[in-house]
């Protein structure tokens, strides 16, 4: 009879996860009970579930608050009415306002007030009070009639000390307070345990009638969710014969476009994938995809489809994919099979520009009600763990970091570092706030709020209260819209060509650019950077040692960089068996039969499908299963548990050798969370393909295009690296010839003023609006005049570099700005732009080199009139190139490179290892290997440039540096913090303009 529990999705507030609260009212004698956490619906379809599975009847509901005012208590008496207390929370939520004091009457809902905020007289049929243990002594004297709207409210939310302790933490970090200043109002009491069921009943022994009205209440509610109903949008055009005879019309339109009408392999495999779609009930899921990326096409909005649905030759004719299924051989039961019971997977990724319109468009076309973002759950980890208990101590950033670094150093505070071990382990994996899916989006076919209250994040569109492993299990498909830089990439480089060359970049028939002998030629020197998916620096080492110089073998080197393949040492062998076809050695005569393509080795996620149907003898459905729990679809162990138990059965009676299906098992459980499907690969070959004709015959827009995207696996500073070695000339920005992005002219790259970090919005609207209406500026006083900007953004655009076009140095200019700008306030009337202000004699002065980069670094973050190496102390630039590492192998040389990034993993001890990518004086990359005895005693000391010592090694042709030591490099210090003194007022060497020109470049 317990009306008001909480589990720990009351964020910050409750300490008890769904299954221990379930657990916990099984132990103390509940048949039934009802879930209210604080705000929100995220738990109810997993306490649903666990109440089933231990014999509890389940009631759902949701306790109201407004901060931490208890406002009143809503419980569903049906599925109908949590779709009201859904509703209430969303209309809240998302017109961003308070929840009323007293909400509108539902029809299949009861409210709960608190007593004293209600009296007896004033409830509706459908409202009670509630009566906490505390309110007893203010209740005997009252009639007893007031009795029979009474219910027991005996709140729950925690175990024990240890969790009230826990909860006081989390109040803390919820109101970012100290602990010594929560009040007791932000607290639960420390009576809201769970009590066993005789302590309730013999705590209101004397109130029969509030228990009975308890019981009575509870009873009246049931919550008879299907679990096997799915919940998607059931019908595209309205009913499923029209739904089936629309997607055969799309698909055969796209089946004589793809492959013309007499390919009768193409017309075998479409009509049998209709069929399966039709008898599965998934026509509707194609055709709401279909519409997704109709309306990108009509918009002109680069994408790229992929998933498990890529598989689909019906996709590849709808056009959601540019993979062809027969061309690659793709695996249909891993697209589908009969026994499959959800849709496959699509996953369609836009450029970051465009997805909102796509988003938009969906909630458009389908209606806000029956659309939502998906949810998910951020939990406490880690460090965040650490790092928010000791913030409720007031401990500072500084001791907070050493603990986390050191928790044994005698220095900590002794209270905090106990508190955090004791709590460490029972707030692990906490929900800690709601956050959205990084891609999902849900369409349903009722209203939406009948199974979720909705969020409205800062990304402005509807959000489920609930994660993808909640709607997986109450039967939601998600549909998969992403976005990525490298499609923004591609976009802009083509629109960059035509507006630079007058030419058309086609990318629109991907197939053509396979057999291209330069784009083949790139792949295999790995000159990938800015391509999607392949310009990471174990990427290129893997194309590298590949030989990879064609689609199909990146299709496959795609895939073989997944951790999966790599942390089960297949990895290596597929690249000996690609290098040495004649040294494949098969585990078994089926794994030659099943995967001969690849050498035996499991590449892709339908490589499991199929070894586990055809090795393990799995039927296709459990193989599936098996395929998604190991891709991280599922958390049911159990399951898991099941079918590797049936995989060993199948195995010892069909004959199969102990140690092979013991190793065949192993292989297929690394794929856990980190594979892909063959169809993914290619999807993500075809893109590469795209990218690389840009980068091949387009270098210089196409890294224009990577720096107008913000980067892709590198930062700007990389792209513009390769730029120059393309023939490009970079300038800073300049008021002239800039606009809010970077901008092309020929082989000239002038960065953007969204570069510079101090320039204000407004500034680089005025000034590109004044230089639209009135033409270039003529001069630092025109410029001043006319747009009337402040000296301290004049000052900020003087020092980047902005008016080099006029051939002063940046100390005259700095002179002329305050003077001109002295007595200014706004943009002087036009008339006034006629007389010239005269300027007082100036000492000629100069702007030393080192000056000009450290302005450029600290206002671009970048050097552009020279490179980082120009600010190094040492002449030393090491004893060998980049290029020259295959001569010195196995020898102990020193190089000389500016760090690019690096990727820390651990050992199989668990110690900390880092790989390394550097880039040498002539801008070329090479790589460093740094073990953890390294490590110890030379440190990474973040960006800039390092001396590196270390052996010459090689694998595959791939050269890198075993690392012995390295450290980072001094640099000359920044003249402007040389005192006037010093300088003797600015006693220059005097310098022509032509030199601050030639300087500047």
């Amino acid at each position: 009879m317990l009306i008001n529990l909480h589990s720990y999705y009351s964020l910050r507030f409750g300490t008890i996860s769904i299954d221990r609260l379930t657990t916990l009212l099984t132990q103390e004698g509940y048949e039934i009970a009802c879930l209210t956490d604080i705000n929100n619906s995220s738990g109810v379809f997993p306490f649903v579930r666990s109440c089933r599975e231990k014999g509890i009847t389940p009631v759902v509901g949701m306790e109201y608050r407004t901060g931490d005012k208890l406002l009143y208590i809503g419980i569903a008496r049906n599925e109908k009415g949590f779709g009201e207390l859904n509703q209430l929370m969303t209309n809240s939520n998302l017109s961003k306002t308070v929840l009323p004091d007293y909400p509108p009457t539902f029809s299949n809902a009861y409210l709960v007030f608190p007593y004293g905020t209600r009296t007896v007289r004033q409830l509706r049929e459908n409202e009670w009070i509630g009566i906490r243990p505390s309110d007893i002594p203010r209740i005997v004297m009252e009639p007893r009639s007031n009795y029979d709207r009474y219910v027991i409210l005996w709140p729950v939310s925690f175990q024990n000390d240890q969790d009230y302790a826990l909860h006081e933490r989390l109040r803390a970090i919820d109101h970012n307070l100290l602990l010594s200043q929560i009040g007791p109002g932000m607290l639960a009491g420390k009576q809201e345990t769970i009590p066993s069921r005789k302590q309730l009943i013999d705590t209101f022994v004397m109130f029969p009638e509030i228990i009975q009205a308890t019981w009575k209440l509870l009873c009246s509610c049931s919550f008879d969710f299907d679990f096997s109903v799915v919940r998607n949008k059931k019908f595209f055009t309205g009913n499923a014969y029209d739904d089936k005879i629309l997607l055969e019309r799309y698909t055969l339109a796209g089946l004589d476009r793809r492959y013309g009408k007499k390919d009768k392999e193409a017309t075998a495999r479409v009509q049998k994938e209709l069929r399966i779609i039709d008898d599965l009930n998934f026509s509707s899921y194609f055709l709401i995809t279909h519409d997704i990326v109709r309306f990108a096409a009509s918009r002109d909005f680069h994408y790229v489809g992929r998933g498990s649905g890529a598989n689909s030759i019906v996709a590849y004719c709808l056009g959601i994919t540019d993979v062809c299924p027969i061309d690659l051989d793709l695996y249909f039961e891993r697209f589908l099979n009969p026994k499959r019971k959800t849709p496959p997977d699509f996953d369609i990724d836009f450029s970051w520009r465009d997805r909102d319109e796509v988003f938009q468009y969906i909630f458009t076309r389908y209606q806000t009600k029956h659309t939502a973002l998906m949810g998910a759950m951020s939990t406490f980890k880690d460090r965040s763990i650490i790092r928010e208990l000791c913030k409720t101590y007031g401990l500072p950033k500084e001791e907070i970091d050493q603990i986390i670094r050191d928790p044994g150093n005698v220095h900590n505070s002794k209270e905090a570092v106990k508190m955090i071990i004791d709590l460490f382990d029972l707030v692990e994996d906490f929900p800690n706030q709601r956050t959205i899916h990084a891609c999902g989006v849900l369409i349903s076919e009722e209203p939406i709020t009948n199974y979720t209250a909705l969020d409205l994040p800062p990304k402005g569109f509807p959000t489920a209260q609930f994660d993808m492993y909640v709607a997986e299990d109450i039967k939601f498909e998600k549909f998969d819209i992403l976005s990525q830089r490298g499609l923004g990439h591609i976009k802009d480089c083509v629109q960059i060509v035509k507006d630079n060359r007058g030419e058309i970049a086609d990318v629109s028939n991907p197939r053509k650019l396979f057999h291209d002998s330069k784009i083949q030629q790139q792949l295999r020197e790995a000159n990938t950077l800015g391509c999607f998916y392949i310009e990471s620096p174990a990427m290129r080492q893997l194309l590298t040692k590949l030989h990879c110089d064609n689609y199909r073998t990146l299709v496959a080197a795609s895939s073989v960089i997944r951790p999966g393949v790599a942390s089960s040492g297949m990895m290596k062998a597929f690249i000996e068996r690609h290098r040495d076809p004649a040294s494949t050695v098969y585990l078994h005569p089926i794994m030659e039969e099943q995967l001969r393509e690849t050498y035996g080795v499991m590449v892709y996620q339908e490589d499991v499908i199929k070894i586990g149907h055809y090795f393990g003898g799995l039927d296709l459905a459990d193989a599936d299963v098996l395929r998604r729990m190991m891709s991280g679809k599922s958390r049911s162990a159990k399951h898991l548990a099941e079918i590797k138990d049936k995989f060993f059965d199948h195995c010892m009676r069909v004959g199969h050798p102990e140690e092979i299906a013991k190793e065949v098992w192993r292989q297929m459980e690394s794929f856990a969370g980190y594979s892909f499907s063959k169809a993914h690969s290619a999807s993500f070959a075809v893109e590469s393909f795209q990218s690389l004709f840009l980068k091949t015959y387009y270098p210089i827009e196409f890294m224009v295009a990577c720096v107008n995207n913000y980067g892709g696996f590198y930062d700007r500073r990389t792209y513009l690296i390769e730029a120059r070695k393309a023939g490009a000339t970079v300038h800073v920005p300049c008021v002239n010839k800039s606009y809010l992005q970077t901008k092309l002219y020929g082989t000239d790259i002038y960065l953007g003023f969204d570069y510079m970090k101090d320039l204000e919005q407004h500034t680089v609207q005025v000034l590109l609006i004044e230089r639209e209406n009135g033409g270039q500026y003529t001069s630092l006083e025109n410029f001043i005049t006319r747009t009337g900007i402040s000296i301290d953004q004049t000052t900020i655009l003087i020092r980047a570099g902005a008016f080099g076009f006029t051939g002063k140095d940046k100390k005259t200019m700095m002179w002329e700005a305050h003077w001109v700008g002295r007595n200014q306030d706004g943009p002087m009337p036009a008339q006034l732009f006629r007389t010239e202000i005269k300027m007082p004699k100036l000492p000629a002065f100069e702007y030393e080199l080192v000056e000009h980069l450290y302005d450029e670094i600290e206002l671009l973050s970048l050097p552009v009139s020279g490179i980082m190496f120009d600010l190094l102390k040492s002449d030393f630039r090491g004893e060998v190139l980049a290029t020259d590492l295959h001569k010195h192998l196995g020898q102990v040389v020193r190089m000389v490179g500016e760090y690019v990034n690096y990727k820390p993993v651990r050992t199989k001890h668990g110690q900390i290892m880092m790989f390394f990518t550097f880039l040498d004086v002539a801008r070329n990359f090479f790589d460093t290997v740094h073990f953890p005895d390294s490590l110890k005693n030379w440190k990474f000391q973040g960006t800039g440039v390092y001396l590196v010592e270390g052996r010459v090694s090689e694998e595959f042709g791939c050269y890198s540096l075993t690392v012995s030591r390295f450290a980072k490099m001094p640099i000359k210090s920044n003249p402007k913090n040389v005192s006037v003194h010093d300088k003797a007022l600015f006693n220059l060497r005097p310098r022509t303009a032509q030199q601050v020109a030639d300087n500047q470049k």
